[in-house]
């Protein structure tokens, strides 16, 4: 088995990229969905970010309003530390059930594990190696904005609650820049796919 986390900054395509590497062969654990399981109506994670942040930010369904909560947690980052408190420690135990399933059904799987915040989190050493996703700064508030319906301001702050996507590169062990168009994007994930076919046949060795 080859352990990889995929990480990338917001907005830069990071889900179009897992994709393509799905549709070559890869595994794929998605650390936003995995947290969306652990929020659902009465889990424990549901129950301790309703004590903490209170009713006001669900919907009329019970489940958690993301949009509400975020405005809270990314323009205060004692707010957004008590969340990610909450959350990853279950996501985490979440994931590794995942891993162990995967590997017992393919002994010789390539796992990605989709992870936004993997270099913020100080997880890189949980991976076989990294691999980062970037466009320009500029290009993901653009980006963000037109997918999140963001002001400037609000996709700038989100973007300012990441690590800066220049001192992310010197951690990944694989870069790959996604500013080009989707049939160039792809012919470098399947480029690097027999790099990560290659890594998992010789890990052994």
């Amino acid at each position: 088995m080859l352990n990889v986390g995929l990480t990338g900054g917001i907005a830069c395509g990071k889900s179009t990229v897992a994709q393509v590497f799905v549709m070559l062969g890869a595994h794929l654990i998605d650390f936003d969905k995995l947290a969306h399981e652990v929020q659902e109506p009465g889990k424990p994670a549901w129950k301790e970010i309703v004590r903490y942040f209170g009713k006001d930010i669900l919907n009329q369904d019970e489940t958690i309003d993301r949009n509400r909560l975020a405005q809270i947690v990314f323009t205060d980052k004692k707010e957004l530390e008590a969340l990610n408190n909450i959350v990853h420690p279950l996501v985490f135990n979440l994931w590794q059930e995942r891993l162990d399933k995967i590997k017992i059904k393919e002994e010789h799987a390539i796992i990605l594990s989709d992870i936004p915040l993997l270099f913020e989190g100080k997880m890189q050493d949980l991976f076989d190696l990294t691999i980062l996703v970037l466009i320009s700064p500029e290009e993901q508030i653009c980006r963000l904005m037109a997918r999140n319906n963001l002001s400037r301001n609000e996709a700038q702050i989100r973007l300012q609650s990441q690590m800066p996507i220049a001192d992310k590169i010197g951690l990944a062990d694989i870069v790959i820049d996604n500013q080009d168009n989707v049939s160039q994007t792809k012919e470098k994930v399947a480029e690097i796919w027999w790099q990560l076919k290659s890594r998992e046949k010789n890990k052994d060795n």
